[in-house]
């Protein structure tokens, strides 16, 4: 019988999600979203990239870092089913899970050399919190990883569900076009959480050095303000 085996981060991803909220529920909604991969010194070893540019995609096995820990519940409450529908913890993406591990498609843009970093990954579509501690990378195989005749089981509604942008969009132009890019992709996936549709609520998304605060009528957002925090 084999014996218990530590894991440990091989890298951390850097990205402008200073907070939960906002970040797309699942990866690769936003392509637009630009992260960096930063590989801990003891993996900082270029030959372990070797080849790795053949690949448009890679899986991103990370540790949910933020979230409590807390005892087994075999059951979870997804926020798009209303938050008050409970499905099985395994069949789920919730973060409240034994291990803490999540899994993230994310589209693999270049490898950059960074002074004293040794060689990181720019990445697009990532999901994941900055600073959030990585522990492997593999490849996508599109011939094995895809199966498009595949069930989506409850997750299949909540698919079509899209917000427009109505005012503000001038409000952004503090910020790079790069962000403004990702934010209004950000919102449009509608952020809050399904049980909360009061159009005179303001909400509040911190992407980068800003905060955005928004408010949502029916299928439109509209921005109300931006703070350099």
């Amino acid at each position: 019988m084999h014996g218990k085996r530590e894991i440990e981060p091989i890298a951390v991803i850097r990205n402008d999600f200073r907070e939960k909220f906002g970040i797309p529920r699942q990866s690769g909604r936003v392509e637009s979203i630009l992260s960096k991969i930063i590989f801990e010194p003891r993996y900082r070893v270029a030959e372990a990239l070797r080849e790795i540019e053949g690949f448009s995609h890679l899986w991103l096995i990370f540790d949910f870092s933020e979230v409590k820990e807390r005892d087994f519940s075999p059951t979870v409450r997804p926020p798009r089913l209303g938050g008050n529908r409970r499905v099985g913890v395994f069949a789920s993406r919730s973060p409240n899970r034994p291990n803490r591990l999540g899994l993230s498609l994310v589209r693999l843009l270049r490898v950059e050399e960074a002074e004293g970093l040794g060689k990181t990954l720019i990445v697009g579509g990532a999901d994941l919190l900055d600073g959030t501690p990585i522990y492997d990378i593999k490849p996508y195989l599109p011939f094995s990883d895809s199966r498009p005749d595949a069930a989506f089981g409850y997750a299949e509604a909540p698919l079509s569900h899209r917000l427009s942008l109505g005012l503000g969009a001038e409000r952004l132009s503090p910020l790079s076009k790069d962000q403004r890019e990702a934010i209004l992709a950000c919102l449009s996936e509608d952020p809050r959480p399904s049980y909360q549709d009061d159009p005179s609520r303001i909400y509040s998304m911190r992407y980068g050095e800003f905060d955005i605060r928004f408010r949502v009528d029916g299928d439109r957002f509209d921005i109300l303000e931006v703070v350099r925090v």
